[in-house]
């Protein structure tokens, strides 16, 4: 692995991705960069500053009555709510604010809402947050439970997206492949790195890396 590279947002300067080339295994694909989204998610200057951005790319049209958040992105929905909430997008519940809340998974990998949950789910407009987006399969399969549960989706945001649009949904986003041109995802069967007998740096999901210890 190398060094960290500092990609600045072109619209904030407070947001700022943190990547680090190598050779990483996820959980759906092989990727060349380790995007470390830490700070972004947990530090709150720039938690709040993302979800200022993000908010801003949502239209004014838009329904959220709750914030499905992905990938630890619990503290950037609580402060998109907000900015949303000023910027004046409607929000069909009762109390007229939005619910922030976070999927459970079971043991296969499907996400599951419990009984105290269900009710901020079903016949709710959603808006799913992630943190990144690299094949678009986490998009799906949270589109199809989320839709199982009775939920609309209304919009889709995330830090970073390799995608413009998963099944014909816009993907909102901070940072994309044009931000990080060489960026390349494979197949775990079909990886460029790994035919080139390139070892394993790192695994990887959204709570951070494991190295590889040699």
């Amino acid at each position: 692995m190398q060094d960290v590279i500092k990609i600045e947002s072109k619209v904030h300067p407070n947001v700022i991705l943190r990547v680090i080339p190598g050779h990483f295994a996820t959980p759906n694909s092989h990727v060349n960069y380790y995007l470390d989204m830490t700070a972004l998610k947990a530090r709150q200057s720039e938690a709040s500053a993302v979800a200022v951005e993000l908010s801003k790319q949502i239209s004014a049209t838009t329904v959220v009555d709750t914030i499905v958040c992905m990938d630890g992105c619990e503290i950037v929905g609580s402060f998109l709510a907000e900015e949303l909430t000023k910027a004046g997008i409607y929000s069909m519940n009762a109390h007229k604010t939005m619910y922030i809340i976070t999927p459970e998974f079971g043991p296969s990998g499907h996400m599951l809402f419990r009984e105290n949950l269900k009710p901020m789910v079903r016949g709710k407009n959603v808006l799913l947050l992630l943190a990144s987006v690299t094949t678009g399969q986490t998009i799906v399969r949270a589109v199809r439970a989320l839709n199982y549960y009775g939920a609309e989706i209304s919009a889709i945001s995330a830090i970073f997206t390799a995608a413009s649009s998963i099944a014909g949904m816009t993907i909102n986003s901070l940072f994309t492949t044009a931000d990080l041109p060489d960026y390349r995802k494979y197949e775990p069967e079909n990886c460029s790195m790994c035919k080139a007998k390139k070892p394993i740096d790192a695994f990887a999901n959204a709570f951070g890396y494991s190295l590889i210890q040699e």
